[in-house]
């Protein structure tokens, strides 16, 4: 299957963010994509710490969903988008939320972030509340992806959680925000998660100035197959099942591990 990772620099214009998201969809489908993955916080971006974003939220049957659905249905490809959610009841902080549709607009699944950035001089927790670990993994052909978002990239566990519910391929949209070594950081985390789980991995960033962009699909050898660089645009390659069998028989380590990891 050919699938794509898209890229541009949300802000707190949510129609024109649409608009952004659409563009790239079309062009990834124009491209004979099965899949097309948009950044995390495609819906809604603001980059003001002090910003009260509680008021910018969505449900997942929201305007923004519902118009990806649609937009996914339109051009018969799966899509994978970054979103603000809603508050749980009770909740003053928002929920970084990832929904993932098929080509006829049928919900597959929603992630929400386990892992705030609160790193690097940002508090994500300020303004997000953490969730839950629960896996979110749907099929598409005859390969199995897991969904995590941005910060998940630095927690090897995540990864090898998703992999342990059955995911051949990782999907990372993510706002990777620049700073020191942050743009190597990202290709490497992106490589090494790769690796260490003989999976495809997608990263979709958003683009700058805030975040460093390079989007990139790497494949289960923990190969660069296709990048994005800096700008707005996509980014496709094939992702082969035959090839991510022959890696794990040429690098076995999920096989030849000695413990699992489980949710403490």
């Amino acid at each position: 299957m050919l699938a794509t990772v898209a890229q541009f620099a949300a802000d707190t214009d949510k129609a024109a963010n649409l608009d952004r998201a659409s563009g790239l969809i079309a062009t990834a489908a124009s491209q004979g994509s099965d899949l097309v993955v948009l950044p995390e916080n495609a819906m809604y971006a603001n980059p003001d710490r002090a910003a009260r974003i509680v008021d910018r939220t969505e449900p997942i049957d929201g305007p923004f969903a519902s118009a990806i659905a649609a937009i996914a249905k339109e051009h018969s490809i799966a899509v994978v988008a970054g979103m603000t959610e809603t508050p749980t009841e009770g909740s003053d902080r928002a929920r970084n939320t990832v929904i993932a549709v098929d080509s006829t607009g049928e919900r597959l699944g929603v992630y929400r972030k386990v892992h705030l950035y609160d790193a690097f001089g940002y508090r994500e927790s300020d303004r997000i509340e953490p969730q839950p670990a629960k896996a979110l993994t749907f099929t598409l052909h005859d390969l199995t992806f897991g969904v995590m978002t941005c910060y998940d990239l630095r927690f090897p566990e995540m990864a090898r959680f998703l992999v342990d519910a059955g995911a051949d391929a990782l999907i990372v949209p993510a706002a990777w925000v620049v700073g020191p070594a942050k743009e190597d950081h990202w290709t490497t985390l992106l490589r090494a998660r790769a690796i260490e789980n003989t999976v495809y991995v997608l990263g979709a960033g958003q683009t700058g100035p805030i975040s460093a962009g390079h989007s990139v699909i790497v494949d289960p050898m923990g190969h660069p197959v296709a990048s994005a660089g800096e700008i707005p645009g996509v980014a496709s390659a094939v992702l082969d099942a035959a090839r991510l069998r022959d890696v794990r028989v040429t690098n076995p380590s999920l096989e030849n591990r000695r413990f699992t990891v489980s949710i403490g």
